[in-house]
C-alpha cells in the first residue's frame, strides 16, 4: 500500500487519533471526508471516517469507553467484553461509532474498530469483502503496521482485485474501466447502493483519482505483465489489453481468495447430476467458460450483499436509534440529490 511519511500526514488525522488509546497497529482515514470525490466541492464539510486495526478489541475498548464514553451508545453498559464480542460475532466484524462530534477540530467522525486476525481473514479469503474493499481504493494511510502479516495481506488483497477484475473485463479496456471494476467490486452487492447511497459512487471515486489508483496498482500490473499490456496512446491516455486465453483465465481464477473460490464451485455444481467437481477440476473447466466473470460478479454480490447488511443492521445498536435515523437520513439525501 501507498504510505506518506509521518511528517506529510495531516495534523489534523493525528490530532485526531490522538484522544484514543494508542494501542493501534494500523489506521486509516477513507471515504469522502479523506479522499476527494466528485460532487463534493469541500471535502473539510464530510463526515472523516477512520478505521483502527487492533491485536485485543475488549482492551481498547475498554480503555476507549473510560476515555470516550459518550462515542458509544446504550452498549457500553454491558461492558467493554460484551462489546469487543458484538464487534467479534456479528456483521462485518466491525465495531463504528458514528456522527462523533470532536468539537476543538470542528469536524464529525465515524470510526471503526476491526481485531488484527479479523482484518487479515477478510484481505486474504475475502470473507466479508468489507474492509478489504475499501482496502481497494486509495485511502489516507495514517499509521501504517509494521506488522509482516498484516502487510502481505494488504498486498495480496490488491493483487486479487486486479484478478478479479480481470475476469469480468473484456480482452482491451481502458484504465478507467479498470479501476471502476475494481471499485465496484465492493459495491456490487451492497444493499445500500439499491436505497441510501448515491448513484455515481463508483464515477466519483474513480474520476479524481486515477492517478492514485495507478499509484497504488502499478507495481501489481507490472509483475502480471504476462496477462496484461498497458498501451500509451498519443493523448496522454492508457488503453489496457489482457491475454484472453484459457490459461490465464484459469491463472486469474486459482489466484482469487478463498470465499469467491467456493462460492464459484457451489454455483458450478450445483444442480448437476454428474459426480461433483473438486476446487481445482471445476477452475480449470470454468476457465474454459468465457462467462466466467459473470459467475465470479455474481458471487462477489452475494459476499458483500450478506456482510453490508449484517453490518448495517449491527450499526443500528452500536450507533443507537437516533444516530442512526440521522445518518441514514444523510445517505438517503445524497441518494436522491444523485438522482
Amino acid at each position: 500500500m501507498a504510505n506518506k511519511g509521518l511528517a506529510a500526514i495531516p495534523t489534523l488525522y493525528q490530532r485526531l487519533v490522538s484522544i484514543f488509546p494508542q494501542k493501534f497497529e494500523f489506521c486509516f482515514a477513507y471515504g469522502s471526508g479523506a479522499i476527494k470525490q466528485a460532487g463534493s466541492n469541500d471535502i473539510s464539510t464530510n463526515m472523516i471516517d477512520i478505521i483502527f486495526t487492533v491485536k485485543t478489541p475488549d482492551e481498547w475498548h475498554s480503555e476507549n469507553i473510560q476515555s470516550n464514553p459518550k462515542h458509544y451508545s446504550w452498549l457500553r453498559w454491558l461492558g467493554h467484553n460484551a462489546v469487543a464480542n458484538y464487534q467479534e460475532h456479528w456483521g462485518a466484524k466491525v465495531y463504528f461509532n458514528t456522527l462523533v462530534p470532536i468539537e476543538k477540530e470542528n469536524a464529525i467522525i465515524k470510526y471503526g474498530i476491526i481485531s488484527h486476525t479479523a482484518l487479515v481473514t477478510d484481505l486474504l479469503d475475502w470473507s466479508e469483502l468489507y474492509l478489504a474493499g475499501r482496502l481497494h481504493k486509495p485511502v489516507e494511510i495514517i499509521k501504517q503496521t509494521t506488522d509482516s502479516e498484516l502487510r502481505s495481506a494488504l498486498q495480496q488483497n490488491l493483487h486479487s482485485a486486479v484478478h478479479a477484475a480481470l475476469l469480468m473485463l473484456p480482452e482491451t479496456f481502458t484504465e478507467e474501466e479498470f479501476y471502476k471494476t475494481i471499485t465496484a467490486l465492493s459495491y456490487s452487492g451492497d444493499f445500500r447502493m439499491i436505497f441510501g447511497e448515491d448513484k455515481n459512487k463508483i464515477q466519483n471515486i474513480v474520476t479524481p483519482q486515477i492517478k492514485a489508483f495507478y499509484d497504488l496498482y502499478a507495481p501489481v500490473i507490472k509483475s502480471l505483465s504476462d496477462y496484461i499490456d498497458i498501451i500509451h496512446s498519443d493523448d496522454g491516455k492508457q488503453d489496457c489489453c489482457q491475454d484472453p486465453s484459457p490459461t490465464a483465465r484459469h491463472h486469474h481464477l486459482n489466484q482469487l481468495p478463498k470465499a469467491p473460490q467456493r462460492a464459484m464451485v457451489r454455483f458450478w455444481n450445483k444442480g448437476s447430476s454428474k459426480l461433483r467437481q473438486d476446487t481445482e477440476d471445476t477452475l480449470r473447466a470454468m476457465a474454459y467458460d468465457p462467462d466466467c466473470g459473470q459467475i465470479l460478479s455474481r458471487c462477489i454480490k452475494d459476499i458483500v450483499w450478506e456482510s453490508s447488511l449484517g453490518q448495517s443492521v449491527k450499526g443500528i445498536l452500536t450507533a443507537g436509534l437516533v444516530k442512526s435515523f440521522r445518518y441514514s437520513g444523510k445517505k438517503i439525501y445524497k441518494m436522491f440529490k444523485s438522482m
